[in-house]
């Protein structure tokens, strides 16, 4: 009888050597997945107007321009033309709460430094200083009992980040009053300035 046959060395050697390398780049692919150094795509973020304490739809603008003397008036208006602006950015909003409906002016300056930008939100922080000129006030927008956000019973919020200053002014349709409640909405409609400094 016969005996077994004689084992192929060579070809056991070479589909061994297959499954070491098979095994080499399954293991890089693994790697390189689970290590991926690509950048994410960013991830879109909510506009501002959905992020908050109110809800903000807004109804004007943003209008832009880079003149912020003829787009202001009072002391701002001199300060401007002593201090030019590099861009300008007015947009309105409205908001509802318990009933109650106001009309949100929302502007960004972005000045050529820090420096200028606290400089102008200090002096809109004060009255009888006059201010950036808003939609309702150079009647860009209008409408039956629209409010004068920039009248006496207006609300005022501001801040700067970095450049950039935010001013916001608001006030209520059908002559509605709740200082504390607009107070609220002005501070809060701050946050509208990330739709509006792209």
């Amino acid at each position: 009888m016969p005996g077994p046959p004689a084992r192929d060395t060579r070809s056991l050697l070479l589909k061994g050597a297959g499954l070491v390398a098979i095994a080499v780049v399954s293991g890089l692919l693994w790697f390189l997945i689970r290590h991926d150094s690509t950048p994410e795509e960013p991830v879109a973020q909510p506009p501002a107007q959905n992020t908050g304490q109110f809800q903000f739809t807004q109804v004007a603008g943003p209008e832009k321009t880079t003149d912020c003397a003829a787009k202001s008036y009072g002391k701002t208006h001199d300060f401007f033309q002593d201090n030019p602006c590099q861009s300008l950015v007015r947009a309105l909003y409205t908001t509802e709460s318990g009933g109650a409906k106001a009309l949100v002016s929302v502007v960004v300056v972005g000045m050529p430094d820090s420096a200028k930008a606290k400089a102008l939100k200090a002096l809109t922080e004060k009255d009888g200083t006059g201010n950036v000129t808003d939609l309702v006030k150079d009647k860009t927008f209008a409408g039956k009992g629209t409010p004068s956000v920039s009248g006496s019973d207006a609300a005022y919020a501001s801040k700067v980040e970095g450049t950039n200053t935010t001013i916001v002014l608001a006030d209520f349709y059908a002559q509605h009053t709740d200082e504390t409640l607009l107070k609220k909405i002005a501070a809060d409609a701050l946050r509208l300035s990330a739709d509006l400094k792209g």
